[in-house]
């Protein structure tokens, strides 16, 4: 059955690194048709299994500052040392054809979205634990044991931020968070695995 939401918004999903918001972003655009992830653009290097202009759009540093200077970008910011920031014209376009656009994207970013759209809804994405957080963050074989203390340090610090958000959710397992984001952005239900969440305890 085709899924199709009521009409275009965008929608901002946060949360820390191995918060899980990027393959819950890529699961709701797959199960509905209207509803697109917005490919960022970023300096950082490719990393293995990821595609350009799918993933991301890879730049070098010049190319990013050449578009910023050009006023091409609605958000970004610099992260790990890194450049990232998303395309005006890519959520607009997609707005035009009838679309919402989910942004996967930091807090700093989701100052910025809703400074330059008013009416997007933004949704908070924690982990039950930052002993999962840590767990999710190792699994992934990434970083090294400095960097991902690295990492536990600055999403402590992201966390605090979840007040800013219009929702919270708690990942705790990935098939349930990803029924409820749909249930909210597909239906305008609101969010309940937070209600009961010592979230102070976790930030």
């Amino acid at each position: 059955m085709e899924r199709v939401t009521r009409q275009a918004q965008v929608f901002i999903l946060s949360a820390p690194s191995g918060g899980g918001k990027s393959s819950l972003a890529r699961a709701l655009a797959r199960d509905c048709d209207r509803v697109m992830t917005s490919v960022s653009h970023t300096t950082r290097n490719i990393r293995p299994g990821e595609t350009d202009g799918v993933d991301y759009n890879f730049v070098d540093v010049d190319t990013f500052e050449r578009m910023i200077g050009a006023g091409e970008f609605v958000e970004y910011a610099n992260v790990f040392g890194q450049y990232y920031g998303t395309s005006r014209d890519a959520i607009v376009g997609n707005l035009a054809a009838g679309k919402s656009v989910v942004l996967d994207i930091d807090w700093q970013g989701a100052r910025q979205i809703r400074d330059a759209f008013e009416d997007a809804v933004s949704i908070y994405i924690l982990p039950p634990s930052l002993e999962v957080l840590a767990a999710r963050l190792s699994a992934r074989g990434r970083e090294d044991d400095k960097q991902l203390q690295e990492r536990l340090s600055k999403a402590s610090s992201e966390m605090s931020h979840f007040n800013e958000y219009d929702y919270l959710m708690i990942n705790t397992h990935f098939e349930d968070a990803l029924l409820e984001l749909e249930n909210l952005v597909l239906n305008g239900k609101r969010p309940t695995s937070a209600d009961n969440f010592d979230v102070e305890g976790l930030v």
